[in-house]
């Protein structure tokens, strides 16, 4: 293993990384923003289908039977998925969280949301909590796989 291929985290964790095949997107939405997701993810299928979608399991599901792309469903948020894409993310392995939130509803695994937060922000991982940011992202995230 050469040190390009070693990567030290700063809570000093040494991970050994090999090269991802393809980018991974986490999609997460509340339940009032399900619908948003589907049609997002519609309107962006034809950038979406060269990555590897990972989703909470009711929005994995959705968006696997409305769109037809592969998703690897995680469990539902308030079961633990919000944490798993968070251990997901600590690991390297995701790339930009897409995470369309009802801010109008309390939401009984609050704390859990905001881990997941937490960790993108400690990991330096884009995340979105809009569908306009999702919209403007998911295009220039293309460009720059495309670069």
């Amino acid at each position: 293993m050469t040190k390009a291929q070693i990567k030290t985290h700063k809570i000093g964790v040494v991970s050994h990384s090999k090269k991802k095949l393809k980018k991974k997107i986490a999609l997460i939405a509340h339940d009032a923003k399900k619908v948003d997701m589907v049609m997002l993810v519609n309107n962006h299928k034809d950038i979406l289908q060269s990555y590897e979608i990972i989703a909470t399991g009711a929005t994995g599901e959705m968006i696997h039977k409305k769109t037809g792309l592969d998703v690897k469903q995680m469990l539902g948020g308030p079961n633990g998925g919000d944490l798993q894409i968070g251990g997901l993310v600590a690991s390297g392995d995701i790339d930009l969280v897409i995470f369309l939130r009802d801010p109008l509803t309390a939401q009984p695994h609050e704390p859990d949301i905001s881990a997941l937060l937490r960790v993108c922000d400690v990991h330096n991982i884009p995340l979105v909590t809009n569908l306009a940011s999702a919209k403007y992202l998911l295009k220039g995230f293309c460009k720059v796989a495309t670069v």
